[in-house]
């Protein structure tokens, strides 16, 4: 199976600027190295470990050209290209919530948005079995005129666009499993009936005001959107149960010409942004788990676009489970981690907690 890698080191160079975690340098707020939780090195070092091991070499290596200006109206306005741009071309700055860049930003962002879409229209064509777009900066917050969450165009939302105007397919489903809610695709896609849009994500993480159950999509899309917040504390039983009992039966209804995930490691133990307690293991199941969905529904075609994921020491061993499961490869990267995290998992107590909440959703739908 060739799967396919799309990546370009100029994302690594979008830079948001005087941060402090979450917080602008100034008064009291110290500056720090690093910023931003947002920051190149988690995707500089999931890149680095694939090419130590060996499992590089058995990728499909790629970059792609930025969406163009027609790619990217269909999703958002002039006006917010327009000031984006201006603004990029002037230094940097910051148009939505804590969402910093510098010089170049627009054009890294447009980069971004390409590696996704080029991963998406290859799968569709045949010429790849399966992709991951190690885009940066990410896309699922961002809302078509307003960037928000580190993410300044909707990515995901521009590949899906493109492909269906190209009319490279039908019907399109993203699963979210970034620890955050995926507002900005969910948004885009409303009151579409031809995206379902999934997104797993800790509840009343970020943002705090979206992502509820009872969020279902209006008009044509209603029950196109389906959302499955997790209680903080969520661990990998938990993730596998709301696979098998909610998403991939959604995925199963929906007959998708192409699954697209959006990949964020945030769910991870040891993310600074999160309170969940996945494991690579969870991330390599679910991988599997939507792969055997994608063989079953729509011919293989997968497509994974990097989103989340703030520890730079675990997100490359869960990017590497990642691909090891797309590839089938031998290569492996043994988690470090993997008997501390399995050891710190919740108990069974929290786990029937948990599974009763995703029972109430089930019988909602």
């Amino acid at each position: 199976m060739t799967v396919g890698f799309f990546h370009d080191e100029r994302c690594l160079w979008h830079s948001g600027g005087n941060y402090a975690g979450m917080l602008p340098v100034g008064g009291l707020v110290q500056p720090m190295v690093g910023g931003l939780p947002e920051n190149p090195e988690t995707k500089r070092r999931f890149v680095n470990l694939m090419q130590v091991t060996g499992l590089a070499r058995e990728l499909t290596w790629s970059t792609a050209p930025a969406a163009n200006t027609e790619d990217l109206l269909r999703v958002h306005p002039q006006s917010y290209l327009t000031a984006f741009k201006e603004m990029s071309e002037a230094g940097g700055g910051e148009l939505g919530l804590r969402t910093p860049f510098g010089p170049d930003g627009y054009d890294i962002a447009a980069l971004s948005a390409g590696l996704t879409t080029a991963a998406v229209q290859q799968v569709l064509r045949g010429e790849l079995d399966q992709a991951y777009a190690l885009s940066r900066p990410p896309g699922h917050h961002c809302l078509p005129d307003f960037p928000n969450g580190f993410c300044l165009m909707a990515n995901i939302a521009i590949a899906i666009e493109a492909a269906l105007h190209h009319k490279l397919a039908g019907h399109i489903a993203v699963l979210d499993w970034d620890v955050h809610h995926g507002n900005g695709t969910e948004a885009i896609f409303y009151d579409r009936p031809d995206v379902l849009t999934i997104s797993v994500h800790q509840e009343r993480n970020y943002p705090s005001d979206t992502g509820g159950f009872e969020a279902r999509g209006s008009g044509l899309g209603e029950g196109a959107n389906l959302n499955i917040p997790l209680p903080p504390g969520a661990g990998h039983n938990v993730y596998i149960k709301s696979m098998e009992q909610i998403v991939l039966p959604a995925l199963r209804d929906f007959q998708p010409d192409l699954i697209v995930v959006a990949c964020g490691f945030d769910a991870a133990m040891i993310d600074p942004l999160s309170r969940m307690m996945a494991r690579a293991e969870t991330f390599r199941a679910m991988t599997a788990m939507v792969q055997e969905a994608a063989r079953d529904l729509c011919g293989g075609k997968l497509v994974l676009s990097h989103e989340g994921g703030y520890s730079e020491v675990y997100v490359p061993f869960c990017g590497h489970a990642v691909m090891e499961q797309l590839t089938g490869s031998t290569i492996t990267a043994p988690d470090p981690f993997e008997e501390r995290f399995r050891d710190r998992q919740p108990s069974a107590r929290f786990d029937q907690f948990a599974f009763g909440l995703l029972d109430e959703m089930a019988q909602g739908l």
